[in-house]
This record gives structure tokens, sequence and C-alpha cells, in this order.
């Protein structure tokens, strides 16, 4: 597989988001979440993408977290070359999603997301999603905190803008490694950011690849030009998505959502096609 960096680390181009392992009502069991996990690191998935508030509602907060430590240690050798990121920043009020970027909870939430993975400190650690009824910065400043103590090793922003993403870097400086924005053929409104991360040496993580877990499963007919090039080249529609992502800029590394062993292996493989300049074209003008 195709290798990207993240910060000081190296990972396999395609990651893993874990997102739909817990969220969806129909989820998979516990044991089948399980080997999706071992499926993608089997595949060379290095990253795996998750966060505290993945789960199907407040009562089982944290779920996510829970399932991808439970994987990670049945694992076995090799678990440990594995980059997991996890969020902070999201709660969850019933089934209700809700925000809380101040910086007591964001430590807490971290704290707690420490003793659920199982680690001493979080490889990269992002904050969720902005809080209107916290500062930018005081969260920022919160993150910079956890870096600092050690807590986390590096850290990340979701959903933001050009200008938050320059807020994060002149406070947070060499800790700050990653941005997840939306971003998919049918979403590319964050192709701005993607282009200022490319720019200043950032990873860019698209979250929903594919348009999202709603979306997914009709992106041949909602994408034609992806599926008339995935059928020139007999691969799935999202191999071919996921392929487009890589080649945007060296420093994307998108994170597709899996809950079946056959669809995370074919969304790895997807490091493995390469577009020719006239095939990008086709794509980047649908």
């Amino acid at each position: 597989m195709q290798q990207r960096r993240i910060g000081n680390l190296t990972v396999g181009a395609i990651g893993l988001g874990a997102m739909p392992l817990s969220t969806k009502a129909d989820r998979p069991s516990h044991d089948d979440g399980v080997a999706v996990v071992h499926a993608a690191l089997d595949a060379g998935v290095t990253l795996v993408d998750t966060a505290d508030a993945y789960s199907r509602d407040e009562a089982e907060f944290g779920h996510n977290e829970s399932l991808v430590a439970d994987a990670l240690r049945s694992y076995g050798p090799g678990a440990a070359d594995v980059l997991v990121a996890t969020k902070g920043g999201h709660t969850r009020h019933g089934t209700d999603w809700e925000l809380d970027g101040s910086p007591a909870y964001l430590r807490r939430a971290c704290e707690a997301s420490l003793r659920r993975l199982g680690v001493d400190a979080i490889g990269l650690y992002q904050f969720h999603r902005p809080d209107p009824a916290t500062p930018w910065e005081d969260s920022m400043g919160a993150l910079r905190a956890l870096a600092d103590d050690g807590l986390v090793r590096a850290v990340g922003i979701s959903n933001a803008d050009i200008a938050q993403i320059d807020v994060a870097r002149s406070i947070l400086g060499e800790a700050l490694v990653s941005v997840q924005n939306q971003f998919s053929p049918g979403w590319r409104g964050s192709a701005d950011e993607l282009a200022h991360c490319a720019q200043h040496g950032l990873a860019f993580l698209p979250w929903s690849p594919f348009g999202g877990v709603g979306a997914a499963g009709s992106l041949g007919s909602s994408s034609p030009a992806f599926a008339e090039l995935a059928d020139e080249l007999g691969v799935s529609v999202y191999r071919v998505t996921l392929a487009w992502h890589l080649a945007q800029s060296d420093v994307v590394v998108p994170i597709p959502g899996a809950s079946r062993v056959q669809s995370v292996v074919d969304s790895a493989a997807a490091a493995d096609v390469v577009l020719t300049p006239d095939q990008l074209a086709r794509l980047d003008a649908a």
C-alpha cells in the first residue's frame, strides 16, 4: 500500500473510519466489528479513526473507542504500528449530538478516551467540531495543554475553515498535524481547506469520502463519471473514488467507513489504483 505522512508518522494511504461500527442501528456484532478492524490491518491499513461520541446514544458513549481497543489488543504483532486517531468535543444527549469545546470538558474527554483505549498517550487527538459557545482560541489552547502535558502525541482539528486552521497553527505549532473535513465527489466544499493543508504540510483526512453512510450505497448513480471509469478499469466505484481522493494531494489520507470485511478490503486496494492525468481530469470535471 502507498504510504502518507501525518506529522512525523508514516501511515497507509487509506485509513479506516470506524464510525459505522458503532453508530448504525443495524451495526455488526462486536465480533464482526473486530473482524473488520483486523481485516483492515491485514490489508495494510495503519490509521484507525474513531471518536468518543461514536455510539448509538448517550448510554453507550465511548462504544467505538472500546471496540477499536479490543480489536487492537486481540490482533497481536503489528497492532503497535497502528495510529489510533480519536476525537473529543461532541457530546450526546439521548440520541442527539451536542457540542462542548470548553477546556475543562476537553480534558475530561481526553482522559476518558485514554482509559477506554488503554494507552498512556493518544496518537492523534482531534477536536471534533467548533463549539459556538466556546471561543475557538480557548479550545485550541486546551488542545495545546493536552499535548504539553503528554496526554496526546499530536493534535488534529475537524470541520474547520481556513481562518480556524490558521489560528490553530498559531496556537498549536508543530503539535498540529491534521485537518479532518468532509470531502467527496458530491461535496467538494472543503477544496480550499485541502489546498491550504497541502501548502502548510498538514495531513487532510476527508470524512465521508463516499458521501456519508446514507449516500454511499448510491455512489454509482450519484457520481456517474466515477462509475463509468470504474467499469472501464474493472474495479468498484469505491476504489476509483478513493484513488481520486489520493490524487488530489500527497497530504490526503481518506478514511472510508466500513461495516463489512469485503468493504474494507476493497477500500484498502484503492491505494494501488493509479489514475492517468486524463482520467483524473474527467473526474475533477464531473
